[in-house]
């Protein structure tokens, strides 16, 4: 139990103490080079299904060449250090600073300088808020970092690539599924470096109904600006089609216009009650054209067109779409 408490306070640790069934855990690592030529996203995790099966993995995810490999282990292989951010799978060590890889195809080391974490209050843990509090949700986020530098060299299938001066983004999920329907999309490759921006909007079971809940973040000039359900954001718009996804939010002080073009996708391993069984498909080289508007005085804050964009349209889309 202390465990756990401590735990719920560091979104970004192992938050699975005391879970033996229906239940997954995983971070989501992506890197892409200094020149943009690659981007690639690193996936470790945990898998448990119903019946208390389980087993580690590490799925990779190559933007460009559109590929993705999903790696299994024996759930031996899968530890976690209690009181830190300190996860290893098969010999291959995540953290928040650094990844360690050890796989046939894909070894190497990469450093992370300058993370930017979401902020974490006693009252509101991370990017979940109060819901942070909540023990039946479907499905739980974390952000670990919305941007940072790259420093090191990893080696992906035979081809040793510099990532120094590369950009990097961590983000992780835990509970038993996925959202039903959801959109989700982050960038931090802008005009300017040290600009990010991530949003998701998801159908959120709730008791015996459910809502429509989202999350988004737009950090530039070293301020995040956050719009959330539970921060008194209202979400006006939310469609999709083949082509783009649109959002529109909007609070007491700011409005946030998204227009996402969609770009050919991947398709990815998804939990299904613990177990990765699920299928989505992940964008690397999607855009996301971003303005911030002060409402006051009608002033655009920030207007522009974010790069090797990760962009997910999944599931029942019209239980998630608003018109307004």
């Amino acid at each position: 139990m202390i465990k756990q408490i401590q735990a719920l306070f560091h979104p970004e640790r192992y938050q699975g103490w005391g879970r033996s069934k229906r239940y997954f855990e995983g971070w989501y690592y992506k890197v892409v080079s200094a020149g943009e030529q690659e981007a690639f996203a690193f996936i470790p995790g945990i898998a448990m299904d119903e019946q208390g099966k389980q087993h580690a993995f590490i799925q990779v995810l190559d933007g460009k060449a559109q590929t993705a490999e999903y790696i299994t282990y024996p759930a031996e292989a899968f530890s976690v250090v209690a009181g830190a951010f300190n996860v290893n799978v098969g010999g291959s060590k995540f953290t928040g600073n650094s990844i360690n890889l050890a796989l046939d195809d894909y070894y190497g080391t990469l450093q992370f300088e300058n993370t930017v974490s979401w902020p974490n209050r006693w009252y509101s843990p991370g990017i979940m808020g109060p819901y942070s509090f909540v023990p039946f949700m479907e499905c739980n986020h974390g952000i670990v970092s919305m941007d940072h530098r790259l420093e090191g060299t990893l080696t992906l299938r035979g081809r040793p690539v510099d990532f120094s001066d590369g950009r990097g983004y961590i983000e992780k999920d835990w509970g038993h599924s996925f959202p039903s329907a959801y959109f989700w999309m982050q960038s931090n490759h802008f005009a300017q470096p040290g600009i990010s921006f991530k949003a998701s909007v998801a159908k959120i079971p709730w008791l015996r109904s459910s809502f429509v809940g989202f999350i988004a973040g737009l950090y530039f000039n070293g301020k995040l600006f956050e719009f959330t359900t539970y921060n008194g954001t209202k979400l006006l718009r939310s469609l999709a089609n083949q082509e783009q996804v649109e959002l529109l939010m909007e609070n007491k002080k700011y409005r946030l216009e998204v227009l996402a073009h969609r770009d050919h996708a991947t398709e990815l391993a998804s939990p299904l009650s613990g177990i990765m069984d699920g299928r989505i498909s992940e964008s690397m080289t999607s855009e996301l054209e971003l303005t911030l508007t002060d409402k006051k005085s009608g002033k655009i804050l920030f207007q522009d067109t974010g790069r090797n964009a990760a962009l997910e349209v999944a599931g029942k889309i019209e239980e998630i779409t608003l018109r307004g």
